[in-house]
């Protein structure tokens, strides 16, 4: 049976940033509310509609793809990039309840999907921070493996107050943030030694360089439903700001590459980054609302570009299937063995 009679058996977890995506753009939208009124709250919820959607339709494959494909499944927790995708499933389910929670308020739906996900991103940070004590046995840390996808397990556990203030869990939303606030500088430090002694991350994963506007701009926004001071907040849009510029300096040759679901890595973090600056624009000069509006605007032209791409690929076969050349090799596998 060839490859591309069997799609399915593709479906990494990766295909979660989708969800991840749609639902900070959701959010965006519902943040640009003072700004452009009841249109931008219709927008919020025709989006949030599509994340929901969307989750739906990929957890149900991938539950089918668990069951058809188990090994495919396995070789994705033991990938040493791959599995670090995992928890855009827990970090899915905590947005859709923030977006259910920012939409309609506190509601039994919204609270069971925070506190799943909540929890399982919990125990996916531990998961993944448990392969790092294996050090050079299979499955151990390996300095091809360090790549911004990282933060989606490990700096991921910002994200809960976003919704958990208002669903009534204020104490466990600010120690799990308290989590990701820790070790998001001790990711930031193992890249700088990952492109010191590893080098650049490979070009096809050039789309995850973006990753690392996301975690100051969450940063911000829970800093602010955690009623920190607004300093705090301004501080992490202009880390955010500089990590988006910094990333910008790879976006040609990150879209030179044949698209892939990597791609998706550019959408929640613009989304988030549109999300701060607007909730910041509240009140403020007209000038930085205008500047506002045009961060909503970018993350919402890339989102609708990365949709666009996505059906395409879909419809040619060009996505659901292997990669034309591996990423970096298996974790059990010889550290050397590493490619783009």
């Amino acid at each position: 049976m060839s490859a591309h009679s069997t799609p399915l058996k593709f479906l990494m977890p990766g295909w979660f940033a989708t969800v991840m995506g749609l639902a900070g753009l959701s959010l965006a939208w519902k943040q640009a509310t003072p700004i452009l009124g009841d249109m931008a709250g219709a927008g919020a919820m025709a989006i949030g509609a599509v994340a929901a959607l969307v989750f739906l339709v990929l957890a149900l494959l991938s539950l089918f793809r668990r069951q058809r494909y188990p090994e495919a499944f396995g070789e994705d927790l033991k990938h040493p990039v791959r599995h670090a995708f995992v928890a855009a499933i827990p970090v899915s389910l905590i947005l859709l309840a923030t977006v259910l929670t920012a939409l309609i308020g506190p509601s039994g739906i919204g609270r069971g999907l925070w506190i799943i996900g909540s929890a399982w991103q919990f125990g996916v940070t531990i998961w993944v921070l448990a392969r790092w004590l294996r050090g050079s046995q299979p499955g151990g840390l390996v300095w091809p493996g360090v790549t911004p996808v990282l933060f989606i397990p490990v700096v991921g556990n910002v994200l809960p107050p976003l919704a958990g203030i208002a669903l009534g869990y204020p104490e466990w939303a600010a120690a799990q943030f308290g989590v990701g606030l820790f070790f998001w500088p001790v990711m930031l430090a193992l890249l700088a030694v990952r492109l010191g002694v590893n080098g650049m991350w490979p070009e096809r994963l050039l789309p995850t360089t973006f990753i690392t506007v996301a975690p100051p701009a969450v940063i911000g926004l829970s800093a602010l439903q955690l009623a920190a001071p607004a300093v705090l907040a301004w501080m992490a849009w202009g880390i955010a700001l500089f990590f988006l510029f910094w990333s910008a300096t790879v976006f040609q040759r990150a879209v030179a590459q044949p698209f892939s679901v990597t791609f998706w890595a550019l959408s929640f973090p613009l989304a988030a980054f549109g999300a701060l600056t607007l909730r910041l624009a509240q009140g403020g000069p007209v000038w930085f609302q205008t500047l506002a509006m045009l961060t909503l605007a970018l993350a919402s032209l890339v989102i609708a570009g990365l949709l666009l791409a996505s059906f395409k690929g879909l419809r040619d076969g060009t996505l659901l299937a292997p990669e034309p050349v591996a990423m970096i090799a298996a974790a059990d596998a010889a550290p050397a063995r590493s490619g783009g």
